[in-house]
């Protein structure tokens, strides 16, 4: 691939994640005239449109989404193979670098991660917690090898990643000890009247994992960010407004003793909760290497010893 074709493809993947052209302009630190005018470029040697104005900002056509996750997945062999020459180096002994919700860190994973830290003392551990489709994002820019997490719903299949499961779980309500929902057990529609709070709010250059259809209808929904009357990424900062206010935070039932310890009651709801699959994510071209097949397998064993049996 020559320099000034490198260029435009990682300019056109700036794009493609900002869904701006001011929001790449700003992180690739060049004019919107600039990148404007590359883009052309770039759809004249491609001899296809890329690109569509909307009033949401800049979409792909399919000829864009085509080269977008071909470019992607360049990108990711280009940085896999740089990664592989430092180890051949002998630079890095077996880091390890996983991505997790919170839940699934406080059940087993941060234990995992001590053991493996005894097992290699020079290892370099990085964990990223975070929603799943911030998880997501890192896999597929490489930054983690793998991560835990709900299933997401509605997935394209062309962003690569293959979901092995490990559970399911169900969907549980917490708010602050005292709160008027403890006195009897409610309905959804009781329990949704107060101010809803969450750590998963999804951010709109997200919309691109999902197929078209589902951008539309399930997987637009959770796009819906008029909901929430606080949102963090942070769950720490979710639990403390909690504790504060009315506001209800929706949550996994595994948390219920974690939240006891910070002062959050479970709401006793009357309608059957939602039973969600948890399980992991990793790319399929990387799946089977042996040191993340060993890895994916050693996270099924912590899974198994504390959640529930998959059913």
């Amino acid at each position: 691939m020559g320099h000034a074709m490198d260029k435009l493809l990682n300019q056109f993947l700036a794009v493609a994640e900002a869904g701006t052209i001011s929001g790449a302009a700003t992180a690739l630190f060049v004019t919107q005239p600039t990148l404007t005018f590359n883009m052309r470029k770039l759809e004249e040697t491609m001899g296809v449109p890329l690109l569509t104005r909307s009033s949401r900002g800049i979409e792909l056509t399919s000829y864009g989404e085509t080269l977008y996750q071909n470019a992607r997945l360049m990108r990711r062999l280009y940085d896999n193979t740089l990664k592989a020459l430092e180890h051949q180096r002998g630079r890095t002994e077996q880091g390890l670098s996983i991505g997790t919700g919170y839940s699934w860190w406080t059940m087993f994973i941060r234990d995992m991660v001590v053991d493996y830290s005894t097992s290699f003392p020079s290892a370099r551990i990085h964990v990223s917690l975070g929603n799943q489709l911030r998880c997501m994002d890192q896999l597929l820019s490489g930054d983690i090898s793998l991560f835990v997490a709900h299933e997401i719903e509605g997935l394209s299949r062309s962003t690569g990643a293959r979901f092995i499961p490990l559970t399911r779980v169900g969907q549980s309500y917490f708010c602050r000890e005292g709160h008027p929902l403890l006195l009897a057990p409610r309905s959804l529609a009781e329990v949704e009247a107060y101010p809803a709070v969450t750590s998963a709010l999804p951010e709109t250059r997200h919309q691109r994992f999902f197929e078209t259809w589902s951008r539309t209808t399930a997987g637009g929904a959770a796009f819906d960010q008029g909901k929430y009357a606080f949102a963090s990424n942070s769950l720490a900062a979710c639990l403390d407004y909690v504790a504060r206010t009315d506001a209800v935070i929706k949550h996994t039932e595994v948390m219920d003793q974690e939240f006891g310890l910070r002062g959050l009651q479970r709401i006793d709801v009357t309608e059957p909760e939602q039973k969600s699959t948890i399980g992991i994510y990793a790319l399929n071209e990387r799946a089977d290497e042996p040191r993340l097949a060993n890895l994916i397998a050693w996270l099924e064993g912590a899974a198994k010893a504390v959640l529930p049996p998959l059913q």
